[in-house]
């Protein structure tokens, strides 16, 4: 897309721009941009070597002529026209490093040449994406070109740059917008802190202007959420998802699939499940702008109270099994909590945990199989009587008990169960502790 933005703002072809630069002699020719008079060419010999030069539409036949012109005429009145027209042919030619010198001559003598810019802003931008091993300095230099050529707008008034100045912002934006993101992925502590909303400022009208161009939805999306392990906004984690999922459409047909997999990564982190991923990424692939509230369309997690409250929505309390009792004491609201332990408080209750420590009168159990994983307690079971030397388990072994929940801490958990009596039908293993979704 934005190489056909390109050949918009270069204006049409070269044969074109050749015969609108053919003055008579001692005439006015058309003003190259950015001139406030039209030049005249009063030297026979010279109009003849202009008019030479540009005749015809054979881009090498432009490059010659218009080299030995100014060659021979370094300070001609069409100086300007004749390095533009110079470096529309090395672009027709595909002739990469003598575009970007014919256009760095151009902007040192006519600083707002926005064909110039827009040409040294895309070629920089494109270098730096396709690997070139001065990637930096090519972004570094298409940002000046790109910051040059958005101020000069207000000074244009060539009716064809004004007519094409949106595509040229969106050139403009581009590589603004890449060079910024990369100054923020490389900034380390002792420099400038990481800015990536420089990037999004000038990548998001690129990305409004071309929402087809994979170069800058892409890095578009990588600007609004860098770090997916470090999480950020809601608006910033919400445009993140929509644009890498937007980016999976328009990429390569090789990149699609892990594109694809990076952008559900990111909702699956925001959203805590899968759930909707394929409403979101069909939407996306439709292409368009993202909806007015991307809210309503891609939801956070639910928050632990919220996760608590469907949990007893779904399961009595006397049906749950430990693991859910804690995670519902330890997250829920007061009126939650107290619904679960009203229902269970003074019940006695059979389970099996692992033993964490013992004295004969007291033990200290992990009940859930995530604190049987971290070898912490979150049972006390207090007995009436001592345990017999024999009976008591050793620390680490898995045994079946009843006790009666008597009080609990919500953080760090633990729940003091009373009348312990050791049993010996194996009630139902440690439950898992309910996943815990993260919101932003």
């Amino acid at each position: 897309m934005t190489r056909i933005l390109l050949a918009v703002v270069l204006g049409v072809s070269l044969g074109a721009g050749a015969q609108t630069a053919q003055p008579a002699q001692g005439q006015s020719a058309a003003p190259a941009q950015g001139q406030s008079a039209a030049p005249v060419i009063k030297d026979p010999a010279e109009y003849n070597a202009y008019v030479a030069a540009v005749s015809g539409n054979d881009p090498n036949a432009h490059i010659s002529g218009l080299e030995a012109f100014l060659e021979h005429y370094p300070s001609s009145v069409m100086k300007n026209q004749a390095l533009e027209i110079l470096m529309i042919a090395y672009q027709q030619t595909n002739n990469v490093p003598k575009t970007i010198e014919t256009a760095n001559k151009l902007i040192a003598v006519d600083p707002c040449n926005e064909r110039a810019l827009a040409l040294l802003a895309y070629l920089d931008r494109m270098l730096a994406q396709s690997g070139d091993k001065n990637a930096a300095q090519d972004l570094a230099d298409g940002k000046k070109d790109g910051e040059q050529g958005l101020s000069c707008f207000d000074k244009v008034t060539d009716p064809e740059i004004k007519k094409n100045e949106a595509q040229m912002g969106q050139i403009f934006n581009s590589v603004i917008g890449v060079a910024d993101l990369q100054e923020a992925a490389s900034a380390t502590p002792d420099q400038k802190p990481q800015d990536y909303g420089e990037a999004v400022k000038h990548l998001k009208p690129a990305v409004d202007a071309s929402p087809n161009d994979f170069s800058v939805v892409y890095p578009l999306a990588l600007a609004y959420w860098p770090d997916p392990k470090t999480p950020t906004t809601p608006d910033n984690s919400m445009n993140a998802i929509w644009y890498a999922a937007r980016a999976s459409a328009v990429a390569p047909p090789q990149a699609q699939a892990q594109i694809e997999k990076y952008a559900r990564s990111l909702y699956v982190r925001y959203h805590g499940g899968d759930d909707g991923w394929a409403d979101v990424l069909a939407k996306a692939k439709a292409g368009g702008a993202p909806p007015a509230d991307l809210s309503t369309l891609i939801k956070p997690a639910p928050t632990p109270a919220e996760q608590a409250k469907a949990m007893i929505a779904q399961t009595s309390p006397d049906k749950m099994d430990f693991a859910t009792w804690e995670f519902v004491l330890q997250n829920g609201t007061p009126e939650d909590q107290a619904t679960v332990w009203n229902a269970i408080k003074g019940k006695a209750v059979q389970m099996n945990g692992t033993v964490i420590s013992t004295t004969p009168e007291q033990f200290m159990i992990a009940g859930s199989s995530d604190d049987i994983d971290a070898k912490k307690a979150d049972i006390t079971l207090n007995f009436e009587d001592k345990v017999p030397p024999r009976l008591i388990p050793k620390d680490g072994a898995s045994f079946d008990f009843q006790g009666e929940p008597s009080s609990y801490t919500p953080n760090p958990f633990m729940m003091v169960m009373d009348k312990g009596q050791l049993i010996r039908t194996k009630p139902e293993a440690p439950a898992h502790k309910p996943a815990h979704k993260s919101a932003q």
